[in-house]
């Protein structure tokens, strides 16, 4: 009983600016549902103030990972389970560990030990769920640990044996993960004014139509996307094998997921949450680096794993509206390392500074890039990736004959003339002084909280109570987008779109009445 009559070492502090995350250490008897380990988590970190959105994996004894109730909680929580083998739990110091569980399984507490087995601060001991039954019954315990993990010579430790088997649960993806702005006013018929998708406003353009609407006139053909290919070239200034047409960055998601080869894909969140999906339906394990609201929602570069060799983060991140420095992203390429960067919204930002479409010095580097936004064109489905001649060929093959439609390479093509990009620029401009306006009305209220610093058509607020003060806003008249299926973030963010001045000053008017509405 040595390992369960020890003292836990003291947890380190965390490196400043490191970030951290949530690790749920589970235990299961036999035949456990998912809903039993579920409920038993959840009311565990309720209990104790934590962040459902900050669990990064569930950890378990390698004889529980395949537990339907282990694997099933896993997928609905969208987070991988790491397994131990029972020698590596038994060696872990824990303080509320049995004897009959050390008989039975090998260590004193399957959930503490697979909590803390990499180190980190207890937050929450062992605490065993009611059962549902005499044989169902889940334990589990929570730890916070940085998002590294150091080695006994302070440099990053390779994955454990373990952990390299465990295959992610891919029985289905996260709903949560597949809720998009769009979501919010799908059903509403067109009453509510819409701040929950970050489509531009009065786009597309009347030109852009016309030459849409020309287009169709060559519906009989099959589609051609030489000439769109050079134009996006051309303005990026790179040669044409680097370039990749998609349907929507969406695809391009999928094609990454399905064509690359990779061991340790990593996503920075929050962010926009079809990478995840989409590398969770190609099977892949996916593990979250989340950064935090006290820093401002701020990338540390050392906080992404070294052995990670497939990196993906927004830029500028959506919901959070952070613009990453170039400089800070580039520290993320290395030989052997994809790094994909979703810079689906850098059209919005003015200048495009911060943007790494067009560079060709950085290893492994994939830009993604959406036409959808900023040309109102979310219907037409068109966008582009940009990378190593050897990662888009790749790409190319996974892709379906002729997979962009002739009337979305013409506007692909149109958008990259010097008439459109100069129209972009002075968008840019607009939404940024739109922004100032809608962050200064939101300044007045003390409940709400802007994250500072944002550069994206849209800004994320936190307000306690946000789910009824969206509620309120709906019978009001708008729809905001909700934030807590954002991986970091939870029920208190709401991310709301730029609009022009006079729809926004609309919106602060009817968020005071929401918010006086919902006072206790």
């Amino acid at each position: 009983m040595a390992a369960a009559d020890a003292v836990p070492r003291a947890a380190a502090p965390l490196p400043p600016g490191a970030g951290s995350c949530l690790v749920v250490g589970v235990g299961a008897s036999k035949g456990v549902r998912a809903e039993e380990v579920l409920g038993l988590i959840g009311a565990a970190l309720a209990q104790a103030g934590l962040d459902p959105g900050e669990v990064a994996e569930l950890a378990t004894l390698d004889g529980k990972s395949r537990e339907p109730g282990i694997m099933g909680a896993a997928a609905r929580l969208g987070v991988p389970v790491l397994a131990y083998a029972a020698d590596e739990l038994a060696a872990v110091a824990v303080p509320h560990g049995s004897r009959a569980a050390l008989a039975a399984v090998g260590t004193p507490s399957v959930a503490e030990a697979a909590a803390l087995a990499r180190g980190g601060e207890l937050l929450v001991p062992k605490r065993k769920s009611s059962g549902t039954g005499r044989a169902a019954m889940a334990t589990c315990a929570i730890v916070r640990r940085p998002h590294l993990r150091p080695s006994a010579d302070g440099r990053d430790a390779p994955p454990t044996r373990s952990e390299e088997a465990m295959p992610i649960p891919t029985t289905e993806v996260p709903l949560d993960l597949r809720h998009h702005g769009d979501a919010e006013v799908r059903d509403d018929g067109g009453e509510l004014i819409d701040l929950a998708v970050n489509v531009r406003t009065g786009t597309p353009p009347a030109w852009l139509r016309e030459r849409i609407a020309d287009s169709l006139t060559g519906l009989a053909s099959y589609p051609d996307g030489r000439a769109a290919r050079a134009a996006v070239a051309a303005r990026h200034g790179v040669p044409v094998d680097r370039v990749l047409l998609t349907a929507g960055a969406a695809e391009a998601f999928v094609l990454l997921a399905r064509a690359l080869t990779f061991r340790h894909a990593v996503v920075v969140h929050p962010q926009f949450t079809e990478p995840e999906a989409a590398l969770r339906d190609a099977g892949h394990a996916v593990r979250r680096v989340l950064l935090r609201a006290e820093d401002g929602f701020r990338l540390d570069p050392a906080a992404v794993p070294q052995e990670a060799d497939l990196v993906v983060v927004g830029n500028p991140t959506n919901p959070t509206s952070v613009l990453h420095p170039a400089d800070v992203l580039s520290q993320l390429a290395r030989p052997g390392r994809t790094l994909v960067v979703d810079e689906a919204f850098m059209d919005a930002v003015p200048g495009e500074r911060a943007a790494l479409a067009g560079r060709t010095d950085l290893p492994g580097l994939v830009v993604l890039r959406s036409l959808t936004k900023t040309w109102g064109l979310a219907g037409l489905r068109i966008g582009y990736v940009l990378g190593e001649p050897e990662t888009v060929a790749a790409l190319q093959r996974a892709q379906p004959l002729w997979p962009v439609s002739a009337p979305a390479l013409v506007a692909a093509a149109a958008c990259m003339e010097p008439r459109a990009l100069a129209e972009a620029e002075a968008a840019a401009v607009r939404i940024a002084e739109d922004r100032a306006h809608l962050l200064a009305g939101l300044a007045e209220f003390d409940e709400v909280s802007a994250v500072e610093g944002a550069e994206g058509p849209f800004v994320l607020v936190r307000i306690d109570g946000a789910d009824r003060v969206r509620e309120r806003l709906r019978g009001l008249g708008f729809a905001a987008r909700r934030g807590d299926t954002f991986p970091g973030l939870g029920r208190a963010w709401l991310r709301v779109a730029v609009r022009d001045r006079t729809t926004t000053n609309r919106f602060l008017q009817s968020l005071d009445q929401a918010l006086t509405l919902t006072r206790p």
